[in-house]
């Protein structure tokens, strides 16, 4: 039995890397890194086909709703009237700066997308309070002659648009595979004992770097496992006291009423007692109390 190709397809589209399936029902199958025309809600735009929409793909995204249908491959002429498009948004930029300084609005402008289908345009701006920009679309609108969105962004979106490549030298994961910003705090930071110099610990946009989320949840896990930090345990060499966690090594540093300080792996802990009254976890201890800092 002939197997039938498959008629949806994940892509990404949009300044924005906005991320869905997308149906296809053309003769022949697009493949990985093929750009196509798309018809979205917001009209006609520019994609790349990331693959096939299996259901576990789908499954993994935020929506799994059909966003739109591809139309067709891009051809040589396409490729010139995005070149096009690509020109108009430097116009349309520089044009919208000049009536926000004119009108002396409180808005930074960040960028600009001018759909591939001349559609409209959508102005990505940041404020610190609501801006009445109701006069601003109508001279854009007017010095245009297209349809003007204007959309309120914040610094990670703007570091989305902007930023090229973060402390570890790659692309910034904000502009290549994230298709949202997870929520990073600093217990995060803490849990895997990184430094919490601000400046070490911030992406691009100014606030917590989104890779400190990637390995947490398996932080935590270990952690769990491990005795806290105050339990008395019963090793081998004796009974002691935990007073660090090494999390990744799954081990903790116990102190022995003889002074002595040893790092024990849970595999040699034969049971754990109660901690004593006073006795913290891991996740109230001070940064200055991990195993680097322990006289050793």
């Amino acid at each position: 039995m002939e197997e039938q190709a498959p008629d949806r397809f994940l892509v990404r589209y949009g300044v924005m890397r906005m991320l869905a399936p997308f149906t296809w029902k053309n003769k022949g199958v697009p493949r990985r890194g093929d750009h196509v025309l798309l018809r979205t809600k917001r009209g006609t735009e520019w994609g790349e086909v990331l693959g096939e929409a299996t259901p576990r793909a789908v499954s993994l995204l935020k929506s799994g709703e059909t966003e739109g249908k591809m139309l067709r491959l891009a051809s040589a002429d396409d490729y010139f009237q995005r070149d096009a498009c690509r020109e108009r948004e430097h116009l349309e930029f520089e044009g919208c700066n000049r009536l926000i300084a004119d009108r002396k609005l409180q808005m930074q402008l960040v960028d600009v997308e001018h759909l591939f289908g001349g559609e409209r345009a959508i102005f990505y701006f940041i404020a610190e309070n609501r801006i009445d920009f109701r006069d601003l679309v109508k001279d854009l609108a007017r010095d245009f002659s297209l349809r003007i969105e204007m959309r309120q962004i914040g610094v990670r979106d703007e570091a989305a648009l902007l930023a090229d490549y973060g402390d570890c030298g790659k692309p910034v994961c904000c502009n290549t595979h994230l298709d949202e910003m997870p929520p990073v705090s600093m217990k995060m930071a803490k849990v895997q004992k990184a430094t919490l110099d601000p400046n070490k610990i911030s992406g691009r946009c100014g606030r917590l770097k989104c890779c400190l989320r990637y390995e947490y949840d398996t932080y935590e896990e270990f952690r769990r496992e491990l005795p806290r930090v105050g339990a008395e345990v019963l090793t081998r060499e004796g009974q002691g006291k935990v007073i660090a966690q090494e999390i990744l090594t799954r081990k903790v540093m116990v102190a022995y009423e003889d002074k002595r300080r040893i790092l024990t792996s849970l595999q040699e802990i034969v049971s754990v007692l109660k901690p004593k009254s006073g006795g913290r976890s891991a996740r109230d201890i001070d940064p200055e109390e991990t195993l680097e800092g322990s006289d050793l």
